[in-house]
């Protein structure tokens, strides 16, 4: 196989601290070191929460601002991908750093346990969240939990609900969501692969089950993601000295698979984004 695979890293999500493990990078400063290292081991996607001093989640606007700057001025090119997730805030606060103009967004298109509590994604909010993207030239990353947020993505760009190439990630290993498991994997790749076969597609495992899933979607021609919010550990028994280590062994992957690692520039026109960065 000879098609590059785009790997995303997402650097720090809303859950994990640094007792969790002392890489997981908390401020924007760390959040861009961190970002930058892992641009440099081959990561063309940074998928972005931001937090409190205190490590708590926040979708601040002006937290937001301050990392895509750094981000822009440090990682050049590199695809910036900010969450909308429901941890970060509720209703509308979930989008309010849209108007920054990311390149891409992650957007859920519907609800779904997840392992204390439901995440709720109305169809309502669903809709504002998608015209917001629109409006600011925004592509979504649709984060699948379940099957049928794959067919309500293929749905919702069928009907130009979402803006640009539709991109779908699959989710695997959340508990009391859908777990890590191959054969369901394997359906989701023909799902998409019968159904939206101009798509893009990647897939991220949480907890142990990053790696596993790492080498299904690349060998199955998929892109992934990987990184300090889905995973702490390199395996059972180290800790991921850094997002970029992680980075480093999905690029070990791709070269197993001899699938060579995506450049932002290749993973840009693969995404069907911008060719350059927005200002």
């Amino acid at each position: 196989m000879t098609n590059p695979c785009i790997i995303c890293v997402a650097i720090t999500g809303s859950v994990p601290t640094k007792a969790n493990n002392p890489a997981v990078p908390i401020t924007v400063t760390e959040q861009i070191e961190s970002t930058h290292e892992a641009f440099e081991a081959g990561a063309a996607i940074a998928h972005c929460h931001v937090r409190n001093d205190d490590q708590t989640p926040t979708s601040d606007p002006e937290k937001f601002a301050r990392l895509v700057e750094g981000l822009k001025k440090h990682c050049p090119g590199m695809i910036i991908q900010l969450s909308t997730g429901g941890r970060s805030g509720a209703g509308k606060e979930r989008g309010g750093m849209l108007p920054l103009r990311p390149d891409m967004a992650s957007l859920s298109v519907g609800s779904n346990n997840f392992p204390t509590r439901v995440y709720e994604n109305p169809p309502d909010l669903v809709d504002w969240l998608a015209a917001e993207m629109r409006t600011h030239e925004v592509t979504p990353e649709i984060e699948a939990f379940d099957l049928s947020h794959i067919l309500q993505a293929i749905r919702l760009h069928e009907q130009g609900v979402l803006y640009g190439k539709l991109y779908v990630q699959f989710v695997m290993g959340v508990k009391n969501a859908m777990p890590a498991d191959r054969e369901v994997f394997d359906f989701y790749v023909r799902i998409m692969q019968t159904r939206a076969p101009q798509a893009g597609w990647c897939a991220a495992g949480i907890g142990p089950n990053q790696i596993a899933v790492n080498e299904w979607a690349i060998a199955a021609g998929g892109h992934t993601r990987t990184g300090l919010e889905d995973n702490m550990r390199l395996d059972k028994n180290t800790l991921a000295p850094s997002n970029a280590a992680l980075v480093r062994r999905a690029a070990e992957l791709c070269e197993k698979y001899e699938r060579p690692v995506a450049t932002w520039r290749q993973a840009r026109e693969i995404l069907g984004l911008r060719p350059e960065p927005a200002t």
